[in-house]
């Protein structure tokens, strides 16, 4: 009898150990849910909201853009060489044909010692075997291979000169040192880049423009280019070119050639615009520019629908002041959501403030 109480509790008590284990789990899994904050998708979402609708507005039209340089080119040596010096920093401004990197070419110097040696005795074996060749002492092929040599060794020189020019690297353009790709004791090779230089005397000024929009502008026709780092500082732009390729966003790009200020304030990567002056009143469905969602290629922007925030694809045309012309994607009536897009999601609800 002893001996089946025994057997029971070993059989029971890891049983106990067992639930009592899960209970606790269980109970601390509920507290762990408690403490974590559950966000609820069913719940109202406030915005603000405008119903959109056909405006006219007498106003000047803007575009952004980028500013990039006129001229810009990664510097590589045409040898192959071990980098003795670079005489030029980051920031730096050089002149076209400025020495910048100094290849080391002791071995070249020495090879056209050797040359220009050879070339010394084979100037005097031809004047001595023409004298010979006149007193018909020797056979003129003597005085032939002596001047063919004579040839080769000029030959060698030349290329051993253009070879030690070559070691130095010049600037191909004047320019500031945006890059420093190498340094001294790298070895230099063609096609590996050691210094990165920028022309931004001159800069070109791209912007995107959408194809409804893209009559507005004419080849070698003078527009206004503003800065936003300075904008007190207005640059007169020439078009200079005229994309024929839409992008992905089915807009165009125009580059508009700029000169900068004598202290090369306006700096590449640099964003501006270029305004155009309307004429006539800019008819058509306008939102503002903070309601825009995704990118200028692919904009979206919020609906309400049925109470709830519809995620919509729109194209944009012109930007005029604060707002955006929508050129499709949205029609009269619609109500869009302009303000308390925090924690927005496509199909939330939505209630209007």
């Amino acid at each position: 009898m002893k001996i089946t109480i025994k057997k029971a509790l070993i059989v029971f008590i890891p049983i106990v150990l067992v639930m009592l284990a899960v209970i606790r789990l269980k109970s601390n899994k509920e507290k762990t849910q408690k403490g974590v904050y559950q966000y609820d998708k069913e719940q109202v979402i406030y915005v603000q909201a405008d119903t959109v609708k056909f405006e006219n507005i007498n106003s000047t039209i803007n575009y952004t853009g980028s500013f990039e340089p006129i001229k810009e080119s990664r510097i590589s040596s045409e040898l192959q060489g071990k980098i003795n010096q670079i005489m030029v920093a980051e920031g730096n401004f050089v002149k076209k044909g400025q020495a910048i990197i100094q290849l080391d070419n002791s071995l070249l110097k020495l090879s056209l010692q050797s040359v220009l040696v050879q070339k010394d005795g084979l100037e005097v074996d031809v004047k001595r075997f023409g004298i010979l060749v006149k007193a018909e002492a020797i056979q003129g092929v003597q005085l032939e291979k002596a001047e063919l040599g004579l040839r080769s060794a000029k030959v060698q020189v030349a290329s051993l000169q253009e070879q030690i020019n070559k070691s130095t690297i010049r600037a191909p353009f004047s320019g500031i040192v945006t890059a420093k790709l190498s340094e001294v004791g790298a070895f230099a090779s063609p096609g590996i880049p050691l210094m990165q230089i920028s022309d931004i005397s001159t800069l070109k000024f791209i912007v995107n423009v959408p194809e409804a929009d893209l009559n507005r502008f004419r080849l070698n026709q003078t527009y206004s280019v503003s800065s936003e780092a300075y904008p007190d500082l207005d640059f007169s732009a020439k078009v200079a070119m005229i994309g024929s390729k839409a992008n992905t966003g089915n807009s165009f790009p125009v580059q508009l050639i700029v000169n900068n200020t004598s202290d090369l304030k306006i700096k590449s990567g640099m964003f501006g615009k270029v305004i155009l002056k309307n004429p006539e009143a800019e008819q058509g469905i306008f939102v503002p520019s903070s309601a825009l969602l995704g990118t200028s290629e692919q904009p979206q922007i919020y609906l309400i629908r049925k109470g709830k925030a519809v995620l919509q694809k729109i194209m944009i045309g012109a930007k005029v002041k604060n707002t955006s012309k929508v050129s499709s994607g949205l029609k009269p009536g619609d109500v869009i959501i302009t303000g308390g897009m925090i924690n927005l999601f496509d199909g939330a609800n939505v209630q209007v403030r």
